[in-house]
């Protein structure tokens, strides 16, 4: 709350548009995508308006001065409380989405700010990193001169609350990033910054100082929190009390990679990836590049550690893959992939789809059993690698689907064979021994075309159970820290070192009934009708149609075995033929340029 007021304050100083202050208090700073004012009306006017109220009337403190604007009080008035009145801070009308001049009270175009500042750190990973260059730009930028009243006060403000109402910076922290989304909690952003040098420029700019960081660093120590190898969170934190760091307490079978790196040290690694050793047996393949897009260096290191007769093999009886980011992954990298269809290099194209389903196999047939733990976005090729292992161990906020067609494409690393073999096993488990057309097959079929064809995402884990993503056997994690500690008890499981009895890889299946060609007119049919409807474009249409006829198994009579083999080779046909579309790599080009999706 007081983050908030102090923003409304340093905006009406500055004179800054809403516009503007929800570019500068997102991401750039490890805050939600809502920013302030969007969050408000999602949360709604009115309810931070009582809140603000009782603590205006409760709480005594050295910002007590700070109060909601008289703009804000005029809203209140006028019932703009935010989307539930639909009109709050941004108001849509149609397709026009407009945003309030704070100034006259009127609504107009939303214009996306544009600040050179942020636009030079879209490329520094974390938001400490991004920070920290904020902060060191020219003094008599705005931006800069934001960062400094927003974060600076933020900082001595918290720091102001021990004890007050937390006993150390751990709780603060942990209760603004699971609270707020917050990516770090006030402290760790410090430490990210550096403690020592932001107070130096505090005192510069005759900015107040809090004595709990003044104690900080007359202790000697630069940092709230250090790295502790051996316990379970791996941290300790600076005890304002005992002027000791201790160590910051997980909960029983919280643990992450970063952890199980400080306590057993990393085997091997490259840019996309690491093998790290979580003790008992079981090798951890942490996923590391940006938004954990798989590139080369991510697929050939999946590869190498998992095909029969690696190295690695021999020195663990199960795998997890997993990831310590936001997001599990947010699929292949396109960006590579629209450059090579650019220069034409369709031969390295084939080869990057071949490299690609030899890693999901090289998952699905490793010797030891391989469980993937997903959470936040696992979307296309993330998508891909977790149907193909032996088990998952997702966290319940899971947002999980095949989204390939919208960027014109299907899933090429074995996502529509694996579709595929869930339909077949699906229907067979109704009606065994059934290899030809049926009613079961059909509207098995039907269920995973909708899936792949519409790019439907999970909003949970158990809605990707619904979507055919996990089994039922999958269990679910609700607490985000124990999410690799299940993942690995799960691999043991498989294992069978636990219980004395060991894994049986699968096998390569060679009899696979296909669906054929009576289901695949019937799919190809209900297409026609979406797009008879102006539901679809034409070009949908194209994307799919090779999306049927690879689900399908091709335009073979029903029942005819086929193997898992064909049906790769049908999605890397299909795929290729769709990069050469240039309408697919218009929507290529769009998603990378802006973030969306392209209905052309």
């Amino acid at each position: 709350t007081f983050s908030v007021l102090n923003v409304m304050r340093v905006m009406q100083e500055m004179g800054l548009s809403i516009d503007e202050v929800d570019a500068l208090t997102r991401s750039a700073v490890g805050w939600p995508k809502s920013a302030t004012f969007r969050t408000i009306d999602m949360v709604g006017l009115d309810i931070l308006g009582h809140v603000v109220a009782n603590m205006t009337k409760n709480v005594k403190d050295e910002r007590s001065e700070l109060k909601l604007p008289d703009f804000y009080q005029k809203m209140l008035a006028n019932k703009w409380l935010g989307d539930k009145t639909r009109g709050g801070f941004y108001k849509k009308q149609g397709d026009q989405r407009s945003s309030l001049d704070w100034k006259t009270l009127e609504y107009k175009p939303q214009e996306r700010a544009k600040f050179a500042e942020l636009e030079m750190v879209k490329n520094a990973p974390l938001p400490g990193e991004r920070l920290k260059i904020l902060l060191n730009g020219d003094p008599k930028s705005k931006v800069t001169q934001f960062y400094w009243a927003v974060v600076g006060d933020l900082w001595q403000y918290a720091a102001n609350r021990i004890p007050e109402i937390a006993d150390s910076v751990v709780e603060i922290d942990q209760a603004m990033k699971t609270g707020f989304n917050w990516e770090l909690g006030p402290f760790e952003l410090w430490d990210a910054v550096g403690v020592e040098d932001t107070v130096a420029k505090m005192k510069e700019q005759g900015r107040p100082v809090a004595e709990n960081v003044e104690e900080l660093l007359a202790s000697g120590h630069k940092a709230w929190y250090s790295e502790l190898p051996g316990v379970a969170s791996g941290r300790t934190y600076f005890d304002l009390r005992s002027g000791k760091y201790l160590e910051v307490e997980a909960p029983e079978g919280a643990w992450s990679a970063r952890t199980a790196k400080l306590s057993n040290g990393v085997v091997t690694k490259n840019s996309g990836a690491s093998l790290i050793d979580l003790g008992d047996g079981v090798g951890c393949i942490e996923l590391h590049s940006k938004m954990n897009a798989l590139g080369p260096d991510t697929i050939s290191f999946v590869t190498k550690v998992l095909k029969p007769g690696s190295e690695y093999q021999g020195n663990f009886d199960a795998f997890v893959i997993t990831s310590d980011a936001q997001n599990f992954s947010v699929g292949a990298n396109i960006m590579m992939l629209l450059q090579a269809i650019q220069e034409g290099e369709w031969d390295e194209i084939d080869l990057m789809i071949r490299g690609f389903q030899n890693a999901t196999q090289a998952i699905k047939f490793s010797p030891r059993p391989v469980v993937v733990a997903p959470a936040g976005m696992c979307l296309g090729g993330g998508c891909e690698m977790s149907l193909h292992a032996a088990a998952r161990q997702p966290h319940a906020e899971l947002y999980m689907g095949l989204v390939e067609v919208g960027v014109g494409l299907l899933p090429g690393g074995g996502g529509c064979k694996e579709m595929t073999l869930r339909a077949v096993d699906a229907a067979q488990s109704i009606r065994p021994g059934q290899r030809g057309e049926s009613v079961e097959m059909m509207e098995a079929m039907k269920k995973i075309f909708e899936t792949i064809a519409m790019a439907k995402v999970s909003m949970s884990a158990e809605e990707a159970r619904g979507y055919d993503f996990l089994s039922d056997s999958d269990s679910i994690t609700m607490n985000r820290e124990r999410v690799l500690s299940d993942a690995k008890h799960k691999a043991l499981d498989l294992a069978g070192t636990r219980a004395g009895n060991g894994y049986g890889a699968p096998v390569p299946r060679t009899d696979i009934p296909a669906p054929g060609e009576s289901i695949l007119a019937t799919l190809k049919l209900g297409v026609h009708i979406m797009r008879q409807g102006d539901y679809i474009t034409d070009h949908e249409v194209k994307i799919a149609a090779k999306v049927a006829e690879v689900i399908c198994g091709g335009a073979v009579p029903p029942g005819t075995s086929i193997s898992e083999q064909w049906l790769l080779d049908l999605e890397r046909e299909a795929f290729k033929s769709l990069c050469g579309e240039k309408k697919t790599q218009e929507r290529i080009g769009f998603t990378l340029k802006t973030g969306k999706p392209l209905r052309n």
